[in-house]
Parts: C-alpha cells; sequence; structure tokens
C-alpha cells in the first residue's frame, strides 16, 4: 500500500512548536510577543483540524504516522493557544491597572500645576512639628530684675 502524509503534517507541527517557543520566550516581553504566537498556534490548528478531517474521509490514503504527528500538532497548537491567551489576558489587565494609576497621578500632577499657590501645609513633612516640643523655658535667673536692682543701687550710692 502507498501511504502519502496529510497536507498539515510537518507545518501544523513545527507551527505548535514556535507558538510554545516564542510565548514562552515572550512572557520576557511582557506579553507583547504574545500575539505571534497566538496567531502561529491559531493558524496550526486550523491545518490540523484540516487535516484531521482528510484523514476521516480517506483513512487508507494516509499513513498512521502522519495522523499521529498531526494529533500532537493539534494539541501542541492547543496549548500554545491557551498559554498564549493567558499571557495576553495577564498582561492586558496588568497594563489597564497600571494605566489607571498612571492616569490618576497624571491627573493630580495637572490638579496641582493648575493651582500653583496651592500648598497643603498639613501634609508638608517638614515642618511636621507638635507645640509642646517648643516650649520656651523661663530664664530661671531674671535677669531684668536684677539689673533694675543694681541700678537703683548704685543711684543710691550716687546721691
Amino acid at each position: 500500500m502507498n501511504y502519502n502524509k496529510l497536507p498539515a503534517d510537518p507545518t501544523a507541527l513545527i507551527l505548535g512548536i514556535l507558538g510554545l517557543v516564542i510565548g514562552i520566550a515572550g512572557c520576557c516581553c511582557y506579553g507583547v510577543l504574545a500575539i505571534v504566537p497566538l496567531t502561529l498556534g491559531i493558524i496550526g490548528l486550523v491545518m490540523a483540524n484540516k487535516s484531521l478531517r482528510e484523514f476521516v474521509e480517506n483513512p487508507e490514503a494516509y499513513s498512521p504516522q502522519s495522523r499521529s504527528n498531526v494529533a500532537t500538532a493539534k494539541v501542541l497548537n492547543i496549548i500554545a493557544i491557551i498559554f498564549n491567551g493567558l499571557i495576553m489576558i495577564v498582561f492586558i489587565i496588568l497594563f489597564v491597572v497600571y494605566g489607571t494609576f498612571m492616569s490618576t497621578a497624571i491627573m493630580e500632577g495637572i490638579k496641582q500645576s493648575q493651582n500653583e499657590d496651592y500648598y497643603e501645609w498639613e501634609n508638608d513633612s517638614l515642618y511636621d512639628y507638635e507645640e509642646d516640643d517648643y516650649i520656651i523655658e523661663q530664664d530661671t535667673i531674671e535677669i531684668d530684675s536684677i539689673k533694675v536692682e543694681e541700678v537703683k543701687e548704685f543711684e543710691n550710692l550716687e546721691n
């Protein structure tokens, strides 16, 4: 019997492997590259499903080894799609949350730049002090009264 290979035998397998490898390497790039392996996985899955349908229609024309390779490619492509889809979702959520915090900080900066005279002294840590810390102690030696008494005594001596 003359067996043929399925049309997506090497291609779908290569796309599945590339989708996983680029997806794992793309985790380091904050999910920016996740769209490429996601696309590769979808293309590989479509090709594998089309080839498996051809095998079901005419199983005698194709090699069982080729069917096994395409089934493996289908599984790899499904894993690549799920993995890269999760990476994209996580990083989209991360960018949304980060963008919300950044936009809030930018809006506060704009409000403060519009109100240049506005300054919150209550929140300034440089002038954060308690009134009890700065009580001025009175001098125990009353110099002013001593001087007045000495002047009076001196005046009395001259008279």
